[in-house]
């Protein structure tokens, strides 16, 4: 709804941004209040932005929140309560040692299955083998956030498979495989950061005492609950039939809010999957692999007032030239522009309409060069296939994927691996600790190498 987003004022995301601060804050000086209440913070900041939301712009309003929690919040929390389901019943039985070795295979491992699997399928495949490898290590924070940087969001940027912009291009008309050209960057990108992180965790490592690391009685390697692995294949064609099937028709619910068939059979498949997975696993997997239901609760329960709050952020970003943020997208020319500002608003946006703004944004501006080449925003295919146009893709594909690291709400999986390893006792940095010590150090030096190298 551009028309929506073009009168809605930038403080109306303010819920939004008090939500942000609750997460930031609270469970830094108010732990304990956090951790009861946190259901009640994400509902309040929810109400705070629907009751005034819906009161002023009435059945546009209404529309508006009931596309977002049934178009856009169920099929998230859906397709990630699936993959956690069936990762939960897969279980790599052994002692791992998590040396830097070990430790760099696993991550190497990850990033490079994410583009195949989805950044969270393979972040919940391969955190649980990590942090028990590192369960005797002193220092394991750092283990946790690289993984976030890597297979959460890093790795994913390679088929429309790895994460939801990608996937987006790709009904819009991308080549399944034309993200492949992402790949010199995303090897610069991921290169890099691989070998920041076998640096540091070889100076944590040669600090530690290494008897107690090894520790414990050897267990030989093997694979537990290992049909699983099929029925996460089952996850993989689902979604991607979904983005293939066209039967030209839709439900309709409340005037325009529109409910595509593809998607409905998707979510039942992906909820029977998880059915399948929990009735078939024996319960001895997933104690071994210390399942429970804890990490995906909050998930929801955070990401359920996240969705709501942002909607008028959205709003204003699908609004364009047209809408509060009309400064950003009209200083957004050079190829360098499109992957710092996709990438800086999908740190903290929904990356897929951030996608979308930007790629619409990038037909325009070759529009505008060759008035002759009547590109569409809708069709994609096009853009991808011109010269200038394609580079415009390559940067916003890349920094609305890779950005996502910049944040714990940055991408899906990321608050979900947090949320696993502070369950398995892992001290997780908070959410400024994370900017400040790690993206900011680590991932923004490499990202404004990526930009010399590529987008200049």
């Amino acid at each position: 709804m551009a028309e929506l987003g073009a009168h809605l004022p930038l403080w109306s995301a303010v819920p939004f941004a008090g939500l942000l601060l609750s997460i930031a804050l609270l469970p830094l000086f108010a732990p304990g209040f956090w951790l009861r209440h946190f259901p009640k913070v994400s509902a309040a900041w929810a109400l705070a932005l629907a009751v005034p939301f819906v009161a002023v712009h009435r059945e546009l309003a209404v529309q508006e929140v009931l596309k977002t929690v049934l178009a856009e919040y169920l099929p998230f929390l859906i397709l990630i309560g699936t993959l956690y389901t069936i990762t939960g019943g897969i279980r790599l039985k052994g002692r791992l040692l998590g040396s830097p070795r070990v430790n760099l295979l696993l991550l190497l491992a990850g990033t490079l299955t994410a583009s195949w699997i989805g950044t969270t399928g393979a972040a919940m495949v391969f955190i649980r083998p990590l942090l028990r490898a590192n369960a005797r290590r002193k220092h394991r924070t750092h283990v946790v956030v690289f993984f976030i940087f890597l297979v959460a969001n890093i790795g994913g940027s390679l088929t429309p498979l790895g994460d939801p912009p990608l996937f987006l291009g790709f009904l819009h008309g991308v080549p399944f495989f034309w993200t492949l050209r992402l790949l010199p960057v995303t090897a610069l990108v991921a290169g890099l950061v691989l070998a920041i992180f076998a640096t540091l965790d070889t100076f944590y490592y040669r600090r530690e005492h290494h008897a107690s690391l090894q520790a414990g009685e050897p267990e030989r390697l093997g694979l537990e609950g290992a049909h699983n692995l099929l029925l996460l294949a089952g996850v993989v064609g689902a979604v991607i039939a979904s983005g293939t099937w066209k039967p030209g028709s839709a439900l309709h619910i409340y005037g325009h809010v529109t409910l595509e068939w593809p998607n409905l059979a998707r979510d039942a498949a992906l909820l029977l999957l998880a059915w399948v997975s929990l009735r078939t696993t024996r319960a001895a997997v997933r104690q071994g692999n210390h399942f429970t239901w804890g990490p995906i609760r909050e998930v929801a329960v955070l990401f359920a007032g996240i969705f709501i709050t942002m909607i008028p952020a959205v709003l204003i970003l699908e609004a364009g030239a047209h809408g509060a943020f009309s400064g950003l997208v009209s200083a957004v020319s050079e190829p360098w522009h499109y992957f710092w500002a996709s990438g800086g608003l999908s740190s903290f946006l929904d990356n897929a309409p951030t996608y979308r703004t930007f790629s619409s944004l990038a037909v325009g501006a070759i529009n505008s060069l060759h008035p002759g080449a009547g590109l569409s925003a809708d069709d994609l295919l096009p853009l991808s296939g011109h010269d200038t146009g394609a580079l415009l893709l390559t940067a916003v594909s890349a920094g609305s994927v890779f950005m996502g690291a910049n944040t714990y709400i940055g991408n899906a999986p990321n608050f979900m691996v947090k949320a696993i390893a502070e369950e398995e006792g892992v001290p997780m940095p908070s959410f400024f600790g994370y900017m400040l010590r790690f993206v900011v150090p680590v991932l923004l030096p490499v990202f404004a190498l990526a930009t010399v190298l590529f987008f200049r």
